[in-house]
């Protein structure tokens, strides 16, 4: 009877495992194996004459080593200090913002404010890059109403820099900073803060002591959902810091793109996620080991 039953959830999961290993499975390995490839003189694949002996001369390994010179390392360690510094401020915007609406703002205007975080995903999110272009460049609306008003005699240099990269990665990741620390917060047992303060504690204490160890769930989650996509993001880079400001996802969108060096690009890629893979993984045990269900 027990087989039967284990038969049955077999052949109902048989259809999203055939979906998960068609459309995310196979293009891994595709991907994988195109990474220990070599470009062609054309562009294209490098034809394997022996296999052994290319096995054994590690040239395989070709595209890894290349990663490794010192101005992929520089992209690289610039993406991972681009994403740390966003993951830090949406934390210092988002935490404030969430704490606001869960313990302080009326209910009635609760599903009202936390619309308006919602809202920009009303928007697809190139557009909204777009936007951020046209507001400032050196003829755009920013610089129009600093010269208006005498601020500056001259149009700001504020597109196109690492600066306009940050303030569209903040921009674009802060609702997912925000509405983690939301639903954790508003979970909270307010008992639990009330009884701090009856014992003497201040209010600085209270947040220090009580509110930020029991939300520390929903920062975990919310420092993940920022700090991954920020990584490996290319669109912001692109359009609001131009060539002056490469980022690892710009790197492997360009290898794939322009130079049409996909064993290259594959290789980076899988590095990328692997990092990912390893984050993911820390955050799972931390999870784990608080005894919260993981939100990823």
């Amino acid at each position: 009877m027990r087989a039967r039953k284990d038969r049955r959830a077999w052949i109902l999961l048989l259809p999203t495992w055939l979906v998960l290993g068609a459309f995310f499975l196979a293009p891994l390995v595709l991907t994988l194996g195109l990474s220990f490839r070599q470009r062609g003189v054309y562009g294209g694949l490098k034809p394997i004459a022996d296999l052994g002996d290319y096995i054994a001369s590690e040239a395989f390994l070709s595209n890894y080593a290349r990663s490794l010179d010192g101005i992929y390392l520089g992209i690289g360690w610039r993406s991972v200090w681009m994403a740390v510094l966003t993951t830090v401020l949406t934390l210092a915007i988002g935490y404030p913002v969430a704490y606001a609406l869960a313990l302080h703002a009326p209910r009635r205007w609760k599903d009202l404010l936390l619309g308006f975080v919602v809202v920009p995903f009303w928007t697809s999110f190139l557009i909204r890059t777009y936007a951020w272009m046209f507001l400032r460049r050196t003829e755009g609306l920013v610089n129009r109403l600093l010269l208006g008003a005498g601020v500056v005699d001259r149009p700001l240099e504020i597109l196109y820099t690492e600066l306009a990269v940050m303030i569209g990665l903040v921009y674009g990741e802060l609702p997912f900073m925000i509405l983690p620390l939301y639903a954790s917060l508003e979970k909270l047992d307010r008992t639990l803060l009330e009884a701090a303060a009856d014992l003497g504690a201040g209010r600085a204490s209270v947040f220090r002591r009580v509110t930020v160890p029991l939300t520390a769930p929903g920062i975990a989650a919310g420092i993940v959902l920022v700090f991954i996509p920020s990584l490996g993001q290319f669109v912001v880079s692109d359009l609001l810091g131009g060539a002056r400001s490469m980022l690892l996802g710009n790197l492997i969108q360009n290898q794939f793109a322009v130079a049409r060096n996909h064993p290259f690009g594959a290789a980076l890629a899988f590095e990328l996620m692997a990092a990912v893979l390893l984050l993911l993984l820390a955050y799972a045990l931390y999870m784990k080991r608080k005894g919260e269900e993981v939100l990823l």
